[in-house]
């Protein structure tokens, strides 16, 4: 049975042909990359790809809006609504009774 420290010594030495083998590999994946990359005229703008829709990557999002003021309100409770949306049930069948006053 192999002791720890030969076991340790045989990890270091797998790990060392692990680096070199997994570099000369990625030296060839890389020139079949090029050869096929000449044959056909592609660039690294073409592998990278466009950004077909929507936002640009990398950009940022817009500013979060700000809730709208409320246009209507319920005497009873206080609740308040906006006039955008769904309108809701306690505005009733004439909302214009529950407008609130223009500030000035």
């Amino acid at each position: 049975m192999a002791t720890y420290k030969q076991l340790l010594a045989q990890k270091e030495a797998l790990e060392a042909q692990l680096a070199e083998v997994r570099a000369n590999e990625a030296a060839g994946v890389l020139e079949k990359i090029r050869s096929l990359m000449a044959e056909f005229g592609l660039t690294a703008e073409d592998i990278e790809g466009k950004p077909r829709r929507g936002r640009p990557v990398g950009s940022v999002a817009k500013a979060v809006k700000e809730p709208l003021p409320p246009k209507y309100r319920d005497p009873k409770t206080g609740k308040t609504w906006s006039g955008r949306g769904r309108a809701p049930a306690w505005l009733g069948k004439r909302p214009e009774r529950l407008l609130i006053a223009e500030e000035a």
